[in-house]
C-alpha cells in the first residue's frame, strides 16, 4: 500500500469532463473509492457514478442514496437518511457507509449548480498521477489528507445535528 492517504476534491464546470476523469481515476493503483457529483441547473444533487474497491461496496451506494435523499427534508434528514439506507444495506459496514455518505453529502455543499466535482480516496505514493489526471481533464483539484478532511465531515455533521 502507499504512503499517503489523501481525499483529492476535483471541481469541474462540465459535468461530461468530470465523468471521464471517474473513468481514469477507477483505474489508479491504491484507490479505495471515487465518485461523482453533479448539481443540475436548477439544483439537484446527483451522484450518476461511483466506484468502491471492496466487497462493500454496495452498501457505500445505498448509504449515499439515502443521504442525498434526505436532503429533502433538509441536513438533519439526509443524515438520517444516510443511516437509515446503509443499516438497512449492510449493518455490519454501517459505520464505514456513514462516514462515506456523509462525506458525499459535505461535498456536495460545494458544487455549484450546473456544475460536478470528482472526489477520489486514495493511498498516494506520489501526487503526480492524480494531479496529472485532473490537469488533462481540466478540473481544480483540491487534496486533503484523509484525517484532515474526516475531521471537516464530523464538524459538519455536528452541526446539522444542532441545527
Amino acid at each position: 500500500m502507499a504512503d499517503t492517504h489523501h481525499v483529492l476534491l476535483i471541481f469541474f464546470d462540465d459535468p461530461g469532463r468530470c465523468r471521464a476523469a471517474f473513468e481514469d481515476f477507477k483505474l489508479l493503483p491504491d484507490l479505495a473509492a471515487v465518485a461523482v457529483l453533479e448539481r443540475s441547473a436548477d439544483g439537484i444533487v446527483d451522484v450518476p457514478e461511483s466506484h468502491v474497491e471492496s466487497a462493500a461496496g454496495y452498501t457505500v451506494g445505498a448509504g449515499v442514496v439515502g443521504g442525498l435523499l434526505g436532503l429533502l427534508a433538509g441536513p438533519a434528514g439526509a443524515f438520517l437518511g444516510l443511516t437509515n439506507a446503509a443499516a438497512a444495506a449492510e449493518a455490519l459496514a454501517n459505520a464505514r457507509d456513514q462516514e462515506g455518505g456523509a462525506a458525499l453529502i459535505y461535498v456536495s455543499g460545494r458544487v455549484e449548480e450546473g456544475t460536478a466535482a470528482l472526489v477520489a480516496d486514495l493511498y498516494e505514493e506520489s501526487p503526480q498521477p492524480a494531479d496529472d489526471l485532473a490537469l488533462r481533464h481540466g478540473g481544480t483539484l483540491e487534496r486533503l489528507s484523509a484525517k484532515e478532511f474526516a475531521a471537516q465531515v464530523r464538524a459538519a455533521e455536528k452541526a446539522a445535528r444542532k441545527a
